[in-house]
């Protein structure tokens, strides 16, 4: 696709932030700084030092940029070409994109001249020259040094992108025309802002959304999405709403539709009879299909899909309050209360019990020989060696005796992660607390998927909405298992409150899906992810002749995969629109004069969000002459037969001529460097289609085109295709990375 970006500047985008103006100089020197808008386009080079340009034509350097102390940095600031009536301030700012006002800022105006976290440059002559600004130099130049930091005054550059940025001062709030930026990186981050700009929300944004409601399964209470079948096993008590059905059982459903394909509601009671029995929790899959789970209200069974009914055993003693996978393939693990036991699941006989001080629920982690018994009323987690089948460690549950939630271990690291009314415990495998995650709602279940180190954790409201702290809405959170930080925008799940039973959730590996179940109103709610573009390749600035042809090229990755459209600036990345007809990943064109300094920017688009490249600067010069380019005018002659109708000077006659349909040029080769427009045409023909004349002593020498394009004017090389254009750009060093942090910025 080629598209020729038109010269009509676009119209500005609404929304310009402005600061109020504020009386007093004590006032303005707090809030100086709280919001400054940035808009310059910026080298692709991610080395240090690096050089910006403003709209104006302003140059900024900045001494460096990666790698900087987070602890204290000091850098030096250098300007030119800044306006000499009006003042800018200099500072490290969040970066929030194109015409978009950055805050919070390090420090404020250094109106006392000793912090040095930020510097006010101002007019010869300006009231404010002396004690708390300095005055530009000649040709609106200065030379400044600021103290930077990682973290201060509310900003956190470790998880948001920061740049040094000037911008005009407090008497000129609303001028953009002094904005120019530089991305910075501090020790550990990744130089620059790779991922480009998003919009509405930062670029990769992860999120889920509802994709579909399944009601097919009575009043779900646990939840299994098989590792080979795939097929998604819900355990299910009646809901009693629906009184013509009584939906006790084992259903198993399509996760693509919900549909079920199988429902198994008998199951042997106490004297062996089968009779309808509720499934209240699952304890893992069996190899190929099916599953083993627990029925009231010491039945321990197992059934497949398509089984007429479960087979299973009812255990002596008291009730079956958690059960898990037990150390050998044909052994599961049970909690009766506070006694803990391996049994067998053909016969029931226990092979080993032990009975611990207190507690209901456990998990195991096989993979480490370890069991984490948890004791919610005495706040205690005990830890089982399962080899001795005895309790190897006890620690406290901060914050005293709690309302049950859950207890999960993570098979990938080993940490066990218990819930306890609106709070997550994180202890490593040692035993140790290691993070306190705090929701605003119970917290009931969690989920792990090993593939993307993600920990999935479902909120329930309390359900009394007597009480302020509870709105009837619960909500799904998304941690790394790794540092914990938030992975996913936070999921508002309505009216899923803990009344009528304790939420569930499963987990697609990779994490593309998730299912998550509301008691109360008897569905399961599929959710899906969604991600905003995130760029993976961006254009570089490029300098071109007149007459060239140039490409840009960027990509972006996204779910659902992102659209793209090029935008053009012609005034300095001021104002923008859209470049007609340009939405695919390269954008080509032919260079004129009147494009230099033009700025151009690929905005990437989902259901999302909206991110956009960083902008590019195209210079343009002149063609030059003395035969340099192998062709570029051809004295004026017609571009069809070569036949020169006035001749040209021997400073362009080298340059040849002009492409046609065909691919061929037409130029003066003479001897006299191109005397006359006939010579100039006379080897045009000689040339034949799909060759390149321009040679001879004053016409230099060109080189031969293809016959389906003509030769670049800058260097007489033959012309690339649009997408072996498009991949040059990767190969001469365009910068190509993945954001690895601060997917989310907070609200900042």
């Amino acid at each position: 696709m080629t598209s020729t970006p038109g010269t009509a500047p676009g119209t500005p985008p609404g929304g310009q932030s402005r600061l109020r103006r504020r009386a007093g100089t004590a006032a303005v020197a707090a809030l100086l700084l709280a919001g400054i808008p940035v808009g310059a386009a910026v080298s692709a080079d991610a080395g240090t030092p690096k050089t910006a340009t403003g709209p104006q034509g302003q140059k900024l350097t900045v001494s460096a940029t990666t790698g900087l102390d987070p602890a204290k940095q000091k850098v030096r600031v250098q300007g030119e070409g800044y306006g000499l009536t009006t003042g800018i301030y200099v500072a490290l700012c969040k970066d929030n994109g194109d015409n978009r006002v950055p805050s919070p800022c390090l420090g404020g105006a250094d109106m006392s001249g000793g912090s040095k976290t930020s510097q006010w440059i101002v007019p010869p002559g300006d009231p404010y020259e002396g004690d708390l600004a300095q005055a530009f130099g000649p040709g609106g130049t200065f030379d400044v040094e600021i103290e930077i930091a990682e973290k201060g005054d509310g900003l956190d550059c470790a998880e948001v992108a920061c740049s040094v940025v000037t911008r005009a001062d407090h008497r000129a709030a609303g001028d953009r025309t002094q904005d120019v930026r530089i991305p910075v990186a501090f020790a550990g981050q990744d130089p620059g802002d790779g991922g480009g700009e998003g919009v509405d929300v930062p670029a990769g944004t992860v999120s889920y959304k509802s994709a579909a409601e399944f009601t097919t399964a009575g009043k779900p209470l646990d939840l299994l999405l098989h590792p080979d079948s795939k097929k998604l096993y819900v355990g299910a008590d009646n809901l009693p709403d629906t009184a013509d059905v009584d939906e006790r059982g084992l259903h198993v459903l399509n996760p693509e539709n919900g549909t079920s394909e199988s429902w198994i509601s008998q199951a042997p009671g106490s004297t062996g009879a089968l009779r309808a029995s509720a499934a209240a929790r699952i304890a893992g899959p069996l190899p190929g299909d099916g599953v083993v789970y627990n029925y009231p209200l010491r039945g321990v069974g197992s059934a497949k899909s398509g089984d007429e009914a479960a087979t299973g055993v009812w255990l002596a003693g008291s009730t079956i309050t958690d059960i898990a996978p037990g150390t050998t393939p044909d052994t599961v693990l049970v909690a009766q209360g506070a006694t803990l036991s391996e049994i067998e699941r053909a016969t029931g006989t226990a092979t080993r019990t032990l009975t611990l001080p207190g507690g209901t629920q456990f998990a195991a982690d096989p993979e480490r020989g370890a069991l984490w018994f948890t004791d919610f009323a005495a706040g205690k987690l005990h830890r089982v060696d399962l080899t001795s089948f005895t309790v190897s460690g006890s620690f406290d549950l901060p914050g005293g005796p709690g309302m049950t939630g859950f207890t999960e271990t993570d098979p990938a690291t080993g940490a066990v992660w218990v819930g306890v009314d609106r709070s997550v415990l994180v202890f490593d495998a040692a035993g140790t607390l290691v993070k306190t995650l705090v929701g605003k709602d119970l917290a009931r279940d969690a989920a792990f998927d090993t593939a993307s180190g993600r920990a999935y954790v479902v909120w329930q409201d309390g359900g009394d909405l007597s009480d302020p702290a509870n709105d009837n809405n619960g909500t799904l959170t998304v941690y790394g298992t790794e540092d914990f930080a938030v992975a996913a925008q936070d999921l508002s799940l309505p009216g899923n409150h803990s009344q009528a039973g304790a939420a569930s959730l499963a987990v697609e590996p990779g994490g593309a899906t998730v299912f998550v179940t509301s008691p109360a109103e008897g569905k399961i709610t599929k959710l899906v992810r969604q991600v905003s573009p995130l760029v993976t390749r961006a254009p570089a600035d490029l300098t071109a002749k007149e007459g060239e042809e140039v490409a840009l090229g960027a990509e972006a990755e996204g779910t659902p995969e992102p659209t793209v459209r090029w935008q053009v600036s012609t005034d300095g990345a001021q104002t923008w629109k859209d470049v007609e007809g340009a939405t695919d990943s390269a954008l080509t064109f032919t260079a004129r004069t009147a494009q230099d300094g033009y700025r151009y920017r690929a905005e990437f688009r989902n259901d999302v969000g909206t991110t956009r490249t960083a902008a590019v600067k195209l210079t343009v010069t002149a063609a030059t002459g003395g035969g340099d380019t192998g062709g570029d005018t051809g004295g004026n002659g017609d571009a069809s037969n070569g036949v020169g109708s006035t001749g040209s000077d021997g400073a362009t006659g080298g340059d040849g001529g002009t492409q046609t349909s065909g691919g061929s040029t037409t130029g003066d080769s003479g001897s006299t460097g191109g005397s006359t427009g006939t010579s100039g045409g006379s080897s045009g023909t000689a040339g034949g289609s799909g060759s390149t004349v321009g040679g001879g002593v004053g016409g230099g020498t060109g080189t031969a085109a293809t016959s389906g394009g003509g030769s670049l004017a800058a260097t007489g090389a033959t012309v690339m295709s649009v997408t072996l254009a498009a991949a040059g750009l990767v190969g001469a060093g365009v910068l190509v990375h993945r954001r690895a942090r601060r997917r989310a910025e907070g609200a900042l």
